[in-house]
């Protein structure tokens, strides 16, 4: 069976009040959070010598995706050992550079070498762009590049460095700050940068004597409850909702943990009214039935496996109740998984594009996973077996999520941005 498109004119139907156009990707996994695009026309092949409008070369590797705003791309990238962080906005007719701003830190920054410096994706509103920089700060510019505000909200440490990105909601930007010592969600005024309000700090750390390692590299995600917004942000522990626009905190799940490590990297999948939660280094997995208030463990927990899990760092998408998945174990399966049951029912243990790191998008009615040696995998969601309509390859390293936009592909690797395009051969 394949995608219907009742779940695309739902989806549409609950459309987040945000300024940007139809064919705008203005943050992570697109405009609603979820790596869906309503839009259609995109290539389903290419390869170095093929659909290829242009390709840009980068200053530096980096694993932070880019979005696409009106005529714009946007993207972070660091260089001096992210010494210095720079916001990159592109043109998207031919790629050329428009303009540049690079904040300095002077201080070494842990981080790991398969996560460069500048991880995260930025958040455009159509008349800003907001970067996240961890412990150089959050920032705010203009389209033309006019520094409106930045806030420092302290140091982030961990060995494995960061990777949240910023979620835009109304009037607030909201971030996850960590992982380190120092984890909590905060939001901030879209105009000013001030803060509105900030959530309790949650264990945290980076690893202790015993090798334990905890942390959290999800981007919160807004769902619906009851026809009200929450704000859905993982920890490293347990899952928790939020009032966006006072940040109470409305309910709570756990189920993350384990013995060995509380880890984090996927955002919140949601779909069905089941929100599915998967936890890092092979960590437990389980999913929620939203709504309820405080420790809803007990009442809305609908699943949860604890044992033989791929290692999960990309985010799915849930089209008709199953979620689309791509992993980061070796060599790369991508899975197919029942949201109320958590059970898969196929599983393609070897991709030519694995392990995954970026996330699962959804457009033209084709999946598109992107793998670490810059393959993309695209392939038909068909919860009855593994449907698999091309294998597209760049030839170089890739951690991140394509961007989608007016039928185009934007594909950052860690030598470059590509835009993979019908409209006009290279």
């Amino acid at each position: 069976m394949n995608f219907s498109r009742s779940t695309l004119l739902l989806i549409t139907s609950l459309l987040l009040p945000v300024i940007a156009s139809a064919a705008d990707w203005p943050g992570f996994r697109g405009l609603h959070g979820n790596g869906i695009s309503s839009e259609s026309g995109f290539p389903t092949s290419w390869s170095p010598d093929e659909n290829i409008k242009w390709r840009i070369p980068l200053p530096e590797k980096g694993n932070g995706s880019p979005i696409v705003v009106g005529e714009k791309i946007f993207l972070l990238c660091a260089e001096d050992d992210g010494k210095k962080r720079s916001t990159f906005c592109f043109n998207r007719k031919d790629g050329s550079e428009i303009w540049k701003q690079t904040v300095e830190y002077a201080e070494v920054e842990e981080t790991h070498k398969t996560n460069p410096y500048c991880p995260s994706t930025p958040a455009s509103d159509g008349e800003h762009v907001y970067v996240w920089h961890r412990s150089a700060g959050m920032h705010c510019y203009d389209l033309d590049g006019n520094l409106a505000w930045s806030r420092d909200l302290g140091e982030f440490r961990h060995i494995w460095g960061g990777g949240s990105s910023p979620l835009l909601y109304r009037d607030l930007v909201i971030q996850l700050c960590g992982p380190g010592e120092r984890t909590f969600l905060i939001a901030l005024d879209k105009k000013s940068g001030e803060t509105r309000w900030q959530s309790e700090i949650e264990p945290g750390g980076s690893a202790s004597d015993k090798g334990r390692y905890i942390g959290s590299w999800a981007t919160p995600v807004i769902v619906k409850v009851e026809g009200k917004d929450q704000i859905l942000c993982p920890y490293p522990t347990r899952v928790v909702s939020y009032q966006p626009k006072t940040g109470e905190v409305i309910s709570y799940c756990t189920g993350i943990e384990r013995e060995k490590s509380d880890l984090c990297y996927t955002s919140p999948m949601v779909g069905e009214g089941v929100a599915v939660i998967l936890g890092g280094f092979k960590g437990p997995g389980f999913g929620i039935q939203l709504g309820g208030t405080g420790n809803t463990t007990e009442s809305h927990r609908l699943w949860r496996v604890e044992q033989r899990n791929p290692q999960r760092i990309g985010s799915g998408v849930v089209l008709d109740g199953y979620l689309y998945m791509a992993n980061a174990d070796e060599p790369g399966s991508i899975e197919c998984i029942d949201v109320k049951t958590g059970v898969p029912s196929w599983v393609h243990k070897r991709s030519e594009g694995g392990p995954h790191w970026g996330s699962v998008v959804f457009a033209n009615g084709m999946l598109y996973a992107t793998g670490q040696v810059g393959t993309t995998t695209v392939f038909k969601p068909n919860f009855e077996k593994f449907e698999v309509v091309s294998v597209n390859k760049l030839n170089e390293d890739c951690n991140a999520t394509p961007a989608l936009s007016d039928g185009e592909l934007f594909i950052r690797t860690w030598d470059a941005l590509y835009c993979v395009s019908e409209k006009s051969e290279k």
